[in-house]
């Protein structure tokens, strides 16, 4: 039987530049690839421990029709777009330190849910809904 991975979740935002500290430095995530082209750029981002696969952080018109960036652009404006993305984090509480004094928007300090995971939950500089789940 055939085995399937995922390689690389996009992650749309208005100012690729202002999303770099979120991802490497609160996150925690490390560039591995970073592409400009044709007025556009794309940021991969690593985890450690999974090699081959990438969040890659893009701005709405980077590989996207003009219609579709600008639609996508408007949802993102009012923070309503695609998500949330949902992370793992071996220790939730230094992670949620270390964006909250980054000035991350916290949406949600670590508590446990009903239905199981102990999470926490921001917005990134773009407005995307960001969770972040206790390993």
């Amino acid at each position: 039987m055939s085995t399937i991975a995922l390689s690389y979740c996009p992650i749309t935002v208005d100012d690729v530049d202002a999303a770099l500290p979120f991802y490497r430095d609160g996150l925690g995530l490390e560039i591995v690839n970073d592409v400009s082209y044709d007025g556009h750029r794309w940021v991969s981002f690593g985890f450690a421990g999974q090699p081959g696969l990438a969040a890659v952080v893009s701005d709405p018109s980077a590989g996207r029709s003009p219609e579709d960036a600008e639609a996508l652009q408007r949802l993102i404006v009012k923070g309503s777009g695609p998500g949330p993305y949902v992370f793992t984090a071996s220790d939730l509480d230094a992670v949620f330190e270390r964006l909250r004094a980054s000035g991350a928007e916290v949406l949600q300090e670590p508590i446990a849910q009903d239905w199981g995971p102990r999470d926490c939950a921001f917005r990134d500089p773009a407005g995307n809904h960001i969770r972040i789940n206790q390993a």
